[in-house]
């Protein structure tokens, strides 16, 4: 009997791609979804008999029936364009729903994963970002909505596993990108590319100095899928160290697409991070993982699956 994993939000950009991996590792696939911000689309590829879609809503009890050995819960709004429409339903996600999902993991015996996010380090002080760095989190600004249901979502998941003995497992995931991103999502790459395919000038905030790590999908999935299988029960990294500024971003996107787009400035949005770079000992020591994927590559080949949905607009 192939081993059963449930993904929360697994219609989403992330999820999709992690339920494609796990089909083709063998598994059953049960993808939970309430499609607020994922497709039907990113998965109606998928025609596997081993893959079942069920629409539903993760801040509710989440049950299943026959045996399930993992959960994988992606579930949330990720995007700041998402998060800052719909703040409750983020802070509801990263509590009730991740109660709700452990509560699944526990009931099964599963082992979970929790998807956290380099946001809880917040504007950070320290750089490179390790995970015994608390952060330096505005926990009433804007972002605050994201940024705290991660950092809530951390406590609880590593009380589970203290208390109750669940098989838990936390990855921070810093910047990631890839095919199925939607275009008008609000996120640096998807956002240059469209405007950069579109011939429209590419928004830079602030003087564009602000730096990111940007990690191709594909080996942020193989991350995932050690994780759970690993013994590590603390938070660990998964993201690219390497480390560019959103002008030298938008610079490698004209040049990638060959756009003749200029670059605007614009200003610097609230409690907006001056630096994001993953320390990724961790990952490296407990999984045998480091990224394998360079950006000019991975935006190639993102690049060749927005071409045909970027003028399409915003839902």
């Amino acid at each position: 009997m192939p081993q059963t994993s449930v993904v929360t939000g697994g219609a989403g950009f992330l999820g999709s791609h992690l339920c494609d991996r796990l089909l083709a590792d063998g598994h059953r696939v049960i993808c939970v979804d309430n499609l607020d911000t994922g497709t039907l689309e990113n998965i109606e590829h998928i025609r596997n008999g081993q893959f079942e879609f069920v629409q539903h809503d993760v801040t509710e009890y989440v049950d299943v029936a026959g045996p399930v050995d993992y959960v994988f819960h992606l579930a949330s709004p990720a995007s700041p364009i998402d998060y800052l429409r719909l703040p409750l339903h983020t802070l509801k996600v990263g509590s009730y729903g991740t109660h709700n999902a452990l509560g699944l993991a526990k009931r099964h015996r599963a082992k979970f994963l929790l998807a956290s996010t380099s946001e809880v380090y917040g504007d950070p002080q320290e750089h490179p970002q390790s995970e015994t760095y608390w952060g330096h989190v505005n926990p009433i600004g804007p972002r605050g909505v994201y940024d705290e249901a991660k950092r809530y979502a951390e406590a609880l998941t590593m009380a589970y596993n203290r208390q109750q003995g669940v098989d838990t497992h936390i990855v921070r995931i810093f910047n990631t990108y890839g095919p199925r991103m939607r275009p008008h999502d609000g996120r640096a790459i998807p956002t240059f590319l469209r405007q950069a395919l579109e011939g429209e000038p590419l928004t830079v905030f602030g003087e564009g100095d602000q730096t990111r790590s940007f990690c191709y999908v594909s080996d942020l999935i193989e991350g995932l899928v050690r994780l759970i299988n690993a013994e590590a029960h603390e938070p660990v990294n998964i993201g690219n160290p390497g480390e560019y500024t959103i002008l030298q971003l938008a610079e490698t996107v004209i040049a990638v697409t060959g756009s003749t787009s200029e670059i605007v400035y614009e200003a610097l949005p609230q409690d907006d991070p001056t630096v994001r770079r993953p320390d990724i000992g961790r990952a490296r020591e407990l999984l045998g993982w480091e990224p394998t994927v360079g950006l000019e590559d991975g935006l190639t080949m993102t690049l060749a699956t927005l071409r045909p949905q970027a003028a399409t607009p915003a839902s």
